[in-house]
């Protein structure tokens, strides 16, 4: 059983639902859970052609609906980054002690093979036990 877990959730995707049963499933009394959403931000190329407000905008909405959405969750805690997602993962997990990630993958498609998916950064890098739940697609 585990102590602190992190679940890392994409806010356009459904599988955190799964991934945060598998948590609750590993997680030791009075344990904790920390619902993480990596927002990625246009590189330095791109950004320089967007509004810095445009990006704060993106960001704030971003971290207002990773709040609503943990909101019905009991126990959990929300927290919304700003990063490259396998990266910030990992640092993540370090910086907060975490003791294991629970996180879905989808089925890796070819530029997954050519780039590695978020899913396999994080099980290379990470600083703790990971769960991968895999998603078909």
């Amino acid at each position: 059983m585990y102590k602190h877990i992190i679940v890392p959730m994409a806010l356009d995707h459904g599988i955190a639902e799964t991934t945060m049963e598998i948590a609750r499933t590993l997680l030791s009394e009075g344990g904790q859970i920390t619902a993480l959403h990596v927002h990625e931000t246009p590189n330095n190329s791109v950004g320089a052609y967007v509004d810095a407000s445009v990006m704060e905008n993106a960001f704030a909405s971003a971290k207002a609906k990773m709040t609503d959405r943990v909101a019905k969750m009991d126990g959990v805690k929300a927290l919304t980054v700003k990063g490259h997602s396998g990266r910030t993962i990992v640092d993540t997990a370090t910086s907060l002690k975490a003791d294991c990630i629970v996180l879905g993958s989808h089925k890796p498609g070819l530029i997954d093979y050519l780039l590695g998916s978020t899913a396999a950064r994080v099980v290379q890098h990470a600083p703790c036990a990971v769960h991968v739940a895999r998603y078909p697609g």
